[in-house]
């Protein structure tokens, strides 16, 4: 039985070894990034995206949990602005603040969260006119720690999040095409 629990061990050990190595080979750095193209001008869907209480109209996330606890700070919107939230498991813990705002075509959110694990990214929406129409583009990108590329092995994240991100573009789009029939 010793023998059993030392091969075992000494197994259990290779493949976390193994693990480590095939997560160091994996980029340091990512982004996520899903568009759509939405039949408003940059001037009407800006203001949706600037105002973070706003993003309960649109951003997939809000509805998650809907007892999640949400603290808005500093500016009311554009450079400055500040939303932190608390929720459960699903939606963990965070907060986010706008850096740059150049209206009405590039929004730079620098992205905190603390749970369920603790990252720091950035958050870029660019709105391109496309004849009548806007192609918005929510992105996501930063360093990738060794455990989330270790976490990667198994999860396709850019997957997960982007199914996130286009549900949340899909409402976006409702949002603002709703507000041109007013």
């Amino acid at each position: 039985m010793l023998k059993f629990l030392l091969y075992a061990g000494v197994v259990l050990v290779l493949i976390a070894i193994a693990l480590l190595v095939l997560a160091s080979r994996k980029p340091e750095h990512f982004r996520i990034e899903r568009s759509a193209l939405i039949d408003a001008p940059p001037e009407r869907i800006y203001p949706l995206v600037e105002d973070f209480r706003l993003w309960p109209r649109w951003s997939s996330y809000e509805t998650r949990d809907p007892e999640m606890a949400r603290i808005y700070s500093g500016a009311e919107k554009g450079p400055g602005a500040i939303y932190a939230w608390d929720g459960n498991r699903s939606i963990g813990s965070g907060s986010m603040e706008i850096l740059e705002a150049d209206a009405p075509s590039r929004l730079v959110i620098a992205l905190h969260f603390r749970t369920p694990m603790q990252a720091d990214h950035t958050g870029i929406f660019t709105f391109v006119p496309e004849g009548d129409a806007t192609r918005v583009t929510w992105a996501m990108e930063g360093k990738s720690g060794l455990f989330a590329r270790v976490i990667e092995l198994f999860f396709d994240v850019d997957k997960m999040v982007g199914a996130d991100f286009e549900a949340g573009l899909a409402a976006l789009k409702a949002e603002a095409e709703r507000g041109a029939e007013q």
